[in-house]
Formats: C-alpha cells, sequence, structure tokens
C-alpha cells in the first residue's frame, strides 16, 4: 500500500511558478509510475503529466506542454510538477498518483491505483 502527500500549492499571481511535491510512504516508489492530474472547479479531473519508474520518459499534456515539467527522485520517494507561467486557468487541486510501472505511460485515471488528497493551486490576475 502506497500513501502520497502533495504539498506546494498556494496562491499566486499569474506568471509566476510553483513547484509541487508528491511525497511517497509505505511502499517501494521506484516500480511505481507516476501521474499528475488536476481538476479545477466544476469540471472533471484531467490528467496533466506522468513519468515512468526509471523516470527516462515522461509526458506532459499539450495544453501546459512547455511550461510544466515533471520529475522524480527515487532517492527520496518524491515526485515534482515544475510549473511555469501560470495562468488563470490553471487554478485547480492537482492530486499525484501511482500505479505499477508498464510498457505504455498512463494518462487516464482508471490506469492509478493510489492517490494523494490533493494541493491547492490558485492562480489570480
Amino acid at each position: 500500500q502506497v500513501q502520497l502527500v502533495e504539498s506546494g500549492g498556494g496562491l499566486v499571481q499569474a506568471g509566476a511558478s510553483l513547484r509541487l511535491s508528491c511525497a511517497a510512504s509505505g511502499g517501494t516508489f521506484s516500480p511505481y509510475d507516476m501521474g499528475w492530474f488536476r481538476q479545477a472547479p466544476g469540471k472533471e479531473r484531467e490528467f496533466v503529466a506522468t513519468i515512468t519508474w526509471s523516470g527516462g520518459r515522461t509526458y506532459v499534456k499539450d495544453p501546459v506542454k512547455g511550461r510544466f515539467t515533471i520529475s522524480r527522485d527515487n532517492a527520496k520517494n518524491t515526485v515534482y510538477l515544475q510549473m511555469n507561467s501560470l495562468k488563470l486557468e490553471d487554478t485547480a487541486v492537482y492530486y499525484c498518483a501511482a500505479r505499477r510501472t508498464m510498457t505504455l505511460l498512463a494518462t487516464s485515471q482508471d490506469e492509478y491505483d493510489y492517490w494523494g488528497q490533493g494541493t491547492q493551486v490558485t492562480v489570480s490576475s
């Protein structure tokens, strides 16, 4: 059983940067692919980015590609989401998720087994 705890959210102005962290415990972190999702008010939860257990492959959703970067430090059992040039539409609760590593990258919520509680990111004008 893996427990995930997100941190690093907050209130920032448009154009600012934030780095979200997701710390894993209760299991072996390395065999798990990790993902970030977000849910804006009144909207469905959506995929943001994913990274394989080795960190060798990543995929970032198009609307945030070029602004967001996913990375991980397996020695610290932590995955990160670096968010630059934040926009109002990035306001959401951000969740990290984990699943046993597989060949294909996972972009669907259904493919993940473990979830954190989320961290709020609010971007103001």
